[in-house]
């Protein structure tokens, strides 16, 4: 029986941890990442913990850290604390008169999740529906000084039994550099992500790499389009995978339904929170349209969640979840995600499944505020 959780308080952490090495985009290269923690607390004092995946840059949406702290602070948590929660799929319903700014809503969202599973004595992975006890991941390499210090980078993770490469490109790093991964490494399974750089102009261009049999080629066109990359689409062999312009359900039917894409990228933060992401699961399964959990440089708790997300089984693609020692020195979850042989076993105590490191959280944090429900600080 479900019975109502009572949000007694909204702890925001905003954390500043820097990675073990720069990653570079098209978009550009970050060395440090700032981003919030999110710890929501019942009336018995269990905690339920989620993480925003916002930059402090708008590049890869127009969310930013300092966005995120005013949509929680001023419109997410009073809405969140207004009344009990039965179950997290109304949070997103609580929230939907809010527009977008969907990384804020996931972070919270997230939580509630968390704390929910508890309450429920589940792990969150059980508590979506997801049944694998194990999934397959892949590692995801920035654009790289020089070809030869990539393909040593592919060489390194291959040899640990990651189970999918996928490597960035741009104008300019794109062709020739495949076809030099492809030369040393003829039968990986390889994918390169564009992050949308191109445009439909370059689809002539973008067919070169219909030789290299990649297992697709991620949002190469605007971050905000379906129309051309359904034109692109019908020009190449290889199957586009859609990220930046799928943030719903209806954006994921809609590519489905114009042939924009044959696979889509899930990042929990950009579509909304779970309850989403598992709508847009459902649909796709319907669709037999493959789906895979995209990262976006997530510390311990994101990465647990996507981990949880990444069960349900249309998830038939290696995500972006690496192990915690690929982005940082000192992870701030008890035990760090770790990866063997390419997989990561999914956890089976209750919630996220890990334990959130208290001194780490403390050591990484900035800044921090807590909301009650009086709404008072």
């Amino acid at each position: 029986m479900t019975h109502e959780i009572n949000i007694h308080s909204v702890t925001l952490y905003r954390l500043r941890m820097a990675l073990n090495a720069p990653f570079t985009t098209s978009f550009g290269t970050i060395s440090e990442k700032e981003f919030f923690v999110i710890e929501v607390q019942d009336e018995e004092g269990e905690s339920g913990w989620g993480e925003s995946v916002a930059f402090t840059s708008p590049w890869y949406n127009e969310e930013t850290v300092k966005t995120n702290e005013h949509m929680l602070e001023d419109f997410l948590i009073p809405l969140l604390l207004g009344k009990p929660v039965r179950h997290p799929d109304e949070v997103s319903e609580r929230f939907a008169p809010i527009r977008r700014n969907n990384m804020a809503k996931a972070a919270l969202e997230g939580a509630v999740w968390d704390l929910y599973a508890k309450k429920q004595q589940l792990p969150l992975a059980h508590a979506l529906g997801g049944e694998k006890q194990e999934i397959e991941v892949g590692i995801s390499l920035g654009i790289q000084e020089t070809v030869q210090d990539l393909l040593k980078q592919i060489d390194r993770y291959v040899q640990e039994g990651y189970k999918r490469i996928k490597v960035k490109i741009k104008p300019g790093w794109d062709v020739e550099v495949i076809r030099e991964i492809r030369r040393h490494f003829p039968n990986i399974l390889l994918m390169a992500d564009a992050n949308s750089a191109y445009r439909l102009d370059d689809a002539e261009h973008l067919k070169a790499l219909d030789e290299f049999n990649l297992m697709m080629i991620e949002q190469p066109l605007a971050h905000d389009d379906i129309v051309d990359h359904a034109r692109l689409q019908a020009q190449l062999e290889t199957p586009i995978c859609l990220d930046e312009s799928i943030h719903s359900l209806e954006d994921a039917k809609k590519a489905i339904e114009l042939g924009s894409c044959k696979i889509i990228n899930v990042k929990i933060g950009r579509v909304g929170g779970l309850t989403e992401a598992k709508k847009i699961h459902d649909y796709c399964q319907a669709k037999h349209v493959p789906l895979w959990c995209g990262g976006m440089l997530e510390a311990g708790i994101g990465r647990a969640h996507n981990i949880a997300l990444t069960t349900l089984s249309q998830f038939v693609l290696p995500g972006d979840t690496a192990a915690s020692s690929r982005y940082w020195q000192q992870d701030i979850i008890e035990p760090e995600v770790t990866v063997h042989n390419g997989t990561i076993k999914v956890p089976d105590k209750p919630g996220i499944g890990y334990e959130v490191d208290r001194g780490q959280l403390e050591k990484y944090t900035v800044e921090t505020k807590t909301y009650k429900r009086s709404l008072s600080k």
